[in-house]
């Protein structure tokens, strides 16, 4: 399992490289769960980071608008991004869904072959009336996307196992292994939350409020929290 941490601005990234993070997620969480952030912001993190250190950029939440997700992701792709992560905010069907994150790949592909292209759902679904998660990884590989991602749209008072529980994050998990995906779980998640994760044998888990000061997202990220996600992740 490896660690992806989500830093706003190049102050954070400092942090969570010095903290030792796997994967630089850059975002603007003032845009929602999946926010986008600036290609300036992403570019200068992309200089700024350590040689062979992977970047994830976040798109935002995405509503059905296949034409802007694939500008957006050619746009990550070309400031430096290895990931390209976007959410299923807007389409509400597997053929919508499908259409929609087939537009990315091909905007990002045929130009940066290189790049993986991550999809996401919602374990709160419900509540966001979105795509069921148990569906993504489906959709991920009719569109050739490589890792399929379960998130939350809201980052207050639950976190993902109060949505789908354990059980649940296991076999979007296993159903993501079974289509020759890579795992990510994300969604308000915890250091107390880091030993069940590993139990559903996740490949990405990714945090931003569990690594900034006082647990609160909109807060300050800092390397030392980082450091203790770090260590945590790869013991056992």
């Amino acid at each position: 399992m490896r660690l992806l941490v989500s830093p706003r601005n190049m102050e954070e990234a400092r942090e969570a490289i010095a903290g030792g993070t796997d994967i630089l997620d850059i975002k603007n969480p003032a845009e929602g769960s999946l926010g986008s952030n600036f290609p300036w912001v992403v570019r200068s993190i992309r200089e700024m980071a350590p040689a062979g250190m992977e970047i994830s950029c976040a798109i935002g939440d995405m509503p059905d608008l296949p034409g802007t997700a694939s500008m957006a992701a050619l746009g990550a792709a070309h400031a430096g991004a290895d990931y390209v992560k976007f959410g299923l905010l807007g389409p509400k069907t597997r053929e919508s869904a499908v259409t929609l994150a087939r537009a990315v790949v091909r905007a990002v592909k045929d130009e940066f072959a290189e790049v993986r292209i991550v999809v996401a759902g919602y374990g709160d679904h419900l509540t966001g009336n979105t795509i069921p998660p148990l569906e993504v990884p489906d959709i991920a590989t009719a569109s050739g996307c490589d890792v399929a991602m379960l998130d939350t749209l809201g980052k207050r008072g639950s976190c993902l196992f109060d949505h789908i529980g354990p059980d649940g994050a296991a076999r979007f998990v296993d159903a993501c292994h079974d289509h020759g995906l890579q795992a990510a779980l994300a969604g308000n998640i915890g250091i107390d939350h880091l030993d069940v994760l590993k139990d559903t044998g996740c490949d990405i888990v990714g945090v931003r409020g569990a690594a900034c000061e006082g647990g609160d997202r909109s807060s300050q990220l800092r390397g030392h929290l980082v450091r203790e996600l770090a260590e945590l992740v790869r013991q056992g």
